[in-house]
């Protein structure tokens, strides 16, 4: 009786553990399919909803990149790949890199510049004029060989956020990450929370976070009016990935939707998140 009753504990040991292993990992999702733009719209200033002036955004060698050598001068065309879904608690990712020159009339601060929007307007919403999406813009930036130049900052296109208690209306905010020069590969990673919380990752450090996301600012134009509800608090929105005129790479978007994840017992937002069939989606937070 004795060796049963063992053998029937080190039974549910094993399965409780394999249970925990299975709920460990984490359920990413690929928003980029490696062979095309499947599932994603595109705006560049001056054109129509996806009408992909001068080939700008394009799949080469499994990667989605931006590029210019059809532009006689870039003339602010600024330019947003758009995944067609929104979203409202998750974490987003991407794997980027900086390559080759700026084409003609490119802006100094335009270089080796990019970035990850998120809790942005819809691509058909978009003015056709319209310079950026109202949105939250995540900055990534390449080092110019030169000084320090942090990545993952913060910038606000039509948008607001609270810092340390305070509204925050400066249009930019540095991050404090390392500078990353040349054409190395670089991982940003971004956790939003409804109106409640966003953080900066890159290569898995914290780089920046602020709280209450909201529509207000200025640093866009074109818009149409009725998307600038000014004090509204973001609690979900559109991805997109930027064109600002340096040619940049991306190898992954991936994403882990949060939604209905969070734990309502938690105090705080650096604990986990468990779907109710305790199968994955699990975030865990730096102390």
């Amino acid at each position: 009786m004795k060796n049963v009753t063992l053998s029937i504990l080190f039974v549910l040991v094993s399965f409780v553990a394999m249970a925990q292993k299975k709920a460990d990992k984490e359920e990413w999702r690929q928003l980029f399919n490696g062979k095309d733009l499947s599932g994603w719209d595109l705006k560049i200033r001056g054109y129509d909803l996806n009408e992909n002036f001068g080939n700008t955004f394009r799949i080469e060698d499994g990667k989605i990149v931006t590029r210019y050598d059809q532009y006689d001068e870039f003339k602010q065309r600024y330019g947003h790949l758009f995944y067609k879904e929104d979203f409202s608690y998750y974490r987003v990712a991407v794997e980027y890199r900086f390559v080759g020159q700026q084409p003609k009339g490119g802006e100094g601060w335009a270089e080796r510049n990019s970035g990850i929007m998120v809790h942005g307007q819809s691509a058909a919403s978009m003015g056709k004029d319209q310079d950026f999406p109202i949105s939250i813009e995540v900055q990534l930036l390449g080092g110019l060989g030169k000084g320090k130049r942090t990545t993952c900052n913060l910038c606000t296109p039509g948008t607001n956020v609270v810092m340390d208690g305070k509204l925050v209306t400066q249009h930019c905010i540095n991050s404090t990450s390392q500078t990353y020069d040349g054409d190395q590969w670089v991982r940003a990673e971004v956790l939003v929370l409804g109106d409640s919380l966003i953080q900066h990752f890159i290569n898995g450090d914290m780089v920046l976070d602020y709280q209450k996301p909201q529509v207000g600012g200025g640093t866009v134009s074109g818009f149409d009016p009725a998307q600038k509800p000014d004090g509204k608090l973001l609690t979900s929105g559109s991805i997109s990935l930027q064109s600002e005129s340096h040619p940049v790479e991306f190898r992954k978007v991936e994403l882990l939707n949060l939604k209905g994840c969070m734990d309502p017992k938690a105090t705080n937002f650096k604990s986990y998140f468990v779907k109710e069939d305790n199968s994955l989606c699990t975030y865990k937070g730096k102390k």
